[in-house]
Parts: C-alpha cells; sequence; structure tokens
C-alpha cells in the first residue's frame, strides 16, 4: 500500500511538471542564496620562516602564521589562502641557502592554495623557478602539505619557459564560482638579472585581466579577483594612494576584489566599485577579507577586511612546520651564529624618513654597505640600489628562537655572519668601474627618478654628496654634487656632472647590468668580491660600527610635490 501511494505521488508531480505548472527543485535551487567567502593573503613574504621582532614583540613566522590561519578557516570554511608573488626571493639565509625549497614546503603547510609571480620568483633563473613551481605543484604523497597553483595570465610566451602555470583558475563554493586571475609587474624583467626571464615578455596587466575575466565568466565565474604583484607606492597629502596598483583599479571594472603586493604598503579601499587591498610585507600583517554574496544575483552584500598582526605569543606555533624546518637549522647554525662584530646602536633597514625599506632618502645601512664597497677597493664613490638591502644590519634586541643571532642585552648590538646574510641574501658581487661625470649623473638621476613613490632604484652613496628637486622631471633632478670631506661633511669640492670628467665608481652587479633602470655598464665594469662578504669583512676591521646620517642625499622641490620629512 505505502508502495503505491509513493508511485502514485511521483506520477502526479511528473504530470504537473509536464504541464509547466510545478518548476523541479534542482541543485542549484537547493543551494543556499548567500554564501560567505573568506580570502586568507600574505604579501611580499620573501620566504620570511621565522617571526620578526617588532618593536620587541616576535611578529609573523611560517609557524605562527599557519595556526592562525587554521583558527580563521575553522571560523569560514569557505576560504582561499594565498600570496602574490615574491614569497620566495630576497629570503633570509634559512631558505636562501636552500634555494627557497623550505619556504616553498612551508607554504604547502601553511594552506596556501595559489600564487602569483613576482619579479623576485625569477631571482635565480627559469630552471630553478620551474623546480619552485614543480615542489609547489607535488602530490603530497611526495611532499608534506598540499600543493598550491601559480597563476599568471600576462606573461607571453609563457608556457614555451614554464611548466604548470595556470591564467586563472575557478574555485567552487557551491553556487559560488570564484575566479582568481594573476597577473605579473610589467617592469619585473628589470628588476633581475638580464636572461632570467628567458623569452618571456610582461604584457599589459589591464588587457590580460579583462580577457581572463570574460573568459572566465563564459565558464560560469560569478565572483572576480585579480591577485597581482603589484602595489600603492605612497600616499599624498589627502592621503590618498598613488602607483600601479591604484592605477590598475582605475583601468579595469567588475573585478570584486583586486589584492595588491610588492611594495610594503597597507591598504585598503574602494576604487572605481572595486574592493583594493595590500599588506605590509613579509607576514607583518596578513588580510583577512570577508565577502558576504548573493549567488543568485551575483552581487556582494557585504565586505569586510581586518589587518591582522599574527603575534607569536598569542598562539602555539604549527609543530610540524618547525619539525620540518629543523634539519635546515642544524646545517646552517655552525656557519650564520657566528658573530663578525657589533654596534652601540640598532643599524636598521628603514631610512632616515622612517621608511620600512629604506627606499625614500638615506640610510645608516646604506652608508654603512656603501662605505664598505668603496674603501676596500679605493674607489672615488660606492653606490648601491636600496632594494638589494632586505634587513637590519643588527640583531635584534628581542630573542628570536632559532635565529642565528643570540640573546643579548644591549648595548653593543651584535652583527652575526647570519644577519649580514639576511641584509644582503642575493649573492651579488661587488663591480667596479671607470665612468665620466655625465653617466654618474645619468646613475644619481634614475636613482631619484621614481619619487615621491618608494622604489628599490632609491641610492645610497659614499663618497659624494648630491641633491636633487623632486618635482623636476625625471632625468631632470640632480641639480649638484661634491665630494665628502675626510670628516665625513659634505663640504669636499664640487663633483663635475660632465662627460669632462673621470671618477671610479664601485657598486654592485646587479646595478651594473642595467637592474632596477640603471644605465648597463656591465661590459666595461671589473667584478670584485662577493658583496656580503667585503661587508662582513669591513664590519669586522671597524666594529665598533656605527654610522650616522651626514646629509649624503638633499632633497628640495620647486613647486608642489614635497620632499619626505626626515625623521627625530
Amino acid at each position: 500500500m505505502r508502495t503505491s501511494r509513493i508511485m502514485g505521488l511521483r506520477v502526479a508531480i511528473l504530470t504537473l511538471i509536464v504541464a509547466g505548472l510545478l518548476i523541479p527543485l534542482t541543485t542549484a535551487q537547493a543551494e543556499p542564496p548567500i554564501v560567505t567567502v573568506q580570502f586568507l593573503n600574505v604579501s611580499d613574504w620573501h620566504g620570511q620562516l621565522d617571526p620578526l621582532s617588532v618593536n620587541n614583540v616576535l611578529v609573523g613566522g611560517a609557524s605562527t602564521l599557519s595556526t592562525y590561519w587554521k583558527q580563521d578557516r575553522a571560523q569560514y570554511p569557505n576560504t582561499l589562502t594565498f600570496t602574490a608573488g615574491d614569497s620566495i626571493g630576497a629570503s633570509p639565509p634559512l631558505s636562501n641557502f636552500f634555494r627557497e625549497k623550505p619556504a616553498i614546503l612551508a607554504q604547502r603547510m601553511m594552506g596556501v592554495q595559489f600564487n602569483t609571480l613576482g619579479n623576485h620568483d625569477f631571482d635565480r633563473g627559469l630552471r630553478h623557478l620551474q623546480r619552485m613551481i614543480d615542489i609547489a605543484g607535488a602530490s603530497p604523497s611526495k611532499r608534506p602539505g598540499e600543493p598550491f597553483q601559480y597563476l599568471s595570465a600576462n606573461l607571453k610566451r609563457r608556457d614555451q619557459n614554464l611548466e604548470g602555470v595556470k591564467d586563472y583558475e575557478i574555485y567552487r563554493f557551491g553556487g559560488l564560482k570564484v575566479a582568481v586571475i594573476g597577473l605579473t609587474n610589467p617592469e619585473a624583467p628589470t628588476l633581475v638579472f638580464p636572461g632570467n626571464f628567458g623569452t618571456i615578455k610582461v604584457m599589459d596587466p589591464v588587457k590580460r585581466a579583462m580577457k581572463m575575466k570574460a573568459r572566465a565568466e563564459a565558464e560560469g565565474a560569478n565572483l572576480f579577483v585579480a591577485i597581482m604583484h603589484m602595489g600603492v607606492t605612497g600616499f599624498d597629502e589627502q592621503g590618498q594612494p598613488f602607483g600601479p596598483l591604484v592605477d590598475f583599479a582605475n583601468s579595469v571594472n567588475g573585478f570584486d576584489v583586486i589584492f595588491g603586493d610588492h611594495t610594503d604598503f597597507q591598504y585598503s579601499g574602494v576604487i572605481n566599485n572595486q574592493l583594493v587591498v595590500e599588506n605590509r610585507s613579509r607576514g607583518l600583517t596578513y588580510a583577512r577579507t570577508i565577502l558576504t554574496v548573493n549567488v543568485r544575483t551575483g552581487l556582494v552584500q557585504s565586505q569586510n577586511v581586518e589587518f591582522v598582526t599574527p603575534f607569536t605569543a598569542n598562539v602555539t606555533p604549527d609543530q610540524a612546520i618547525e619539525d620540518m624546518l629543523q634539519p635546515y637549522r642544524d646545517q646552517l647554525g655552525p656557519i650564520f651564529n657566528t658573530e663578525i662584530g657589533t654596534s652601540s646602536m640598532v643599524i636598521p633597514r628603514a631610512d632616515a624618513c622612517g621608511q620600512s625599506s629604506g627606499r625614500t632618502c638615506e640610510s645608516k645601512i646604506g652608508n654603512l654597505i656603501t662605505d664598505a664597497i668603496r674603501q676596500e677597493y679605493e674607489t672615488d664613490f660606492g653606490l648601491t640600489n636600496s632594494g638589494g638591502i632586505r634587513a637590519d644590519m643588527t640583531c635584534p634586541a628581542t630573542d628570536i628562537p632559532n635565529d642565528f643571532c643570540p640573546s643579548f642585552v644591549p648595548p653593543p648590538f651584535p652583527i652575526t655572519r647570519g644577519q649580514a646574510q639576511t641584509v644582503l641574501p642575493f649573492g651579488n658581487a661587488v663591480s667596479t668601474l671607470q665612468l665620466d661625470g655625465a653617466e654618474l649623473k645619468t646613475m644619481l638621476e634614475n636613482g631619484v627618478s621614481a619619487m615621491p613613490g618608494a622604489s628599490g632604484r632609491f641610492p645610497q652613496v659614499s663618497g659624494l654628496c648630491f641633491t636633487y628637486d623632486i618635482h623636476a622631471a625625471a632625468g631632470s633632478r640632480v641639480l649638484s654634487a661634491v665630494r665628502q670631506a675626510g670628516d665625513g661633511s659634505c663640504t669636499g669640492a664640487a663633483i663635475d656632472l660632465t662627460a669632462a670628467s673621470n671618477y671610479t665608481l664601485a657598486t654592485n652587479d646587479f646595478v651594473i647590468s642595467g637592474g632596477d633602470g640603471y644605465p648597463n655598464f656591465f661590459s666595461r665594469s671589473v667584478t670584485r668580491d662577493v658583496m656580503v662578504n667585503v661587508v662582513a669583512d669591513y664590519i669586522t676591521q671597524n666594529s665598533p660600527v656605527n654610522p650616522t646620517i651626514q646629509g649624503r642625499i638633499v632633497c628640495t622641490s620647486s613647486g608642489a610635490t614635497s620632499c619626505p620629512t626626515l625623521t627625530p
């Protein structure tokens, strides 16, 4: 009896459907119309496997971030976790000396699901990058953690040079289909050694983003996300951001979220009706972005961005990651724990204007490094790009377990070989060169051409002091230069910035090869010792080293563009 009643009910329903009087309940209609999705991302991570000391408090590190993210995912299961380029490269010794493998393994164990390609991913060339992509994508049976996908949609001839990189990926949460499009910064080839991109050319990110968005939409995507290795480079006097990330947001449309990277600025806001987000670098903060979406209408009903400071003391670090890293630490310890010198003061990466990565003003660490290379090779001048300087020179006063610095009470501040290696992680060699005054001026002009935006090309110098006009057109900003006097003051003789003069210069092989937009003088240069060795020897011979700000780089303005302000 019960079976016949059920059969009768099924026949009745089928009759109504055929008659068009009853719409069948499909899988899509059965799904909830409102979906909440969470995005967790860290910017410009650079293999920062260990915590950083910030105001004597430990922040970040792989095992700390992993625990925070596990807690976040427990609250919002519909989560995408990612970074947007430069998650390796310019990294501390624990990653750098093992060719970045520990950082890739850590990202797998942290739950990273996708990444894009930034300039530093190409630091060691295509063969190394392919190895990193392969490790990232390996099955869990071969590597700890879960595989993650590299995305970059604006690399011409990408697939002829690399395998395993996609334009975009679509992630599904019920009826919500999230399209994530990766984009590489257009200037990336100028930020690495010539040839490191092979035959790859970086295409217009705006055109490629819109093209890939259309393709993803045709595949049914209804939420659109761009992750890009492009960032904010500063804020104007009204507090409004400027830079490539802002320009991109103003040039595209229809994206729900645009995640930036690359420049170590923290920002969230709505630009051109699109949510735009960027973090501080190296895990100092991560962004927790939550969207509530009506799947049926495709509209974002609410959005929230929270910048989280991952304090190590607030969680139990992920022990599995610590166990994975320990064999690497054991190999490096005997070498990098060695103290090479001291200072009576902190020698920070930040410059005299307080810019954290030292890319807008003279810096103590820049003076130390350029003094070291100039004096070693007895050249007239020394110059290095600020982008090559990656950390404080002195050990942090707050003890960081498992780093390459001792526990100590300052002063003095010890400097270890591992800390020096963290400052100069690229393995660059010093290069020396004979050049005339006009060529020197061209180098200085390039160094300040991006101002007031922070840029890795900003020069740190020794043996000379120069003045520039920040409001003048790029290429015509350097007004004058003088030699440093014997006491380091800027009271020496004027430097002739014309072709009628000749000088000698010590710099690094990246700059001399045309990196960061500098003129390529490689064919005329002489390659010397590894830069970090020269600096380490200088520190040993001159300890305690106590560099000062001496007015080597002076900014003036002939118009509305303001100079960066020196901090007390």
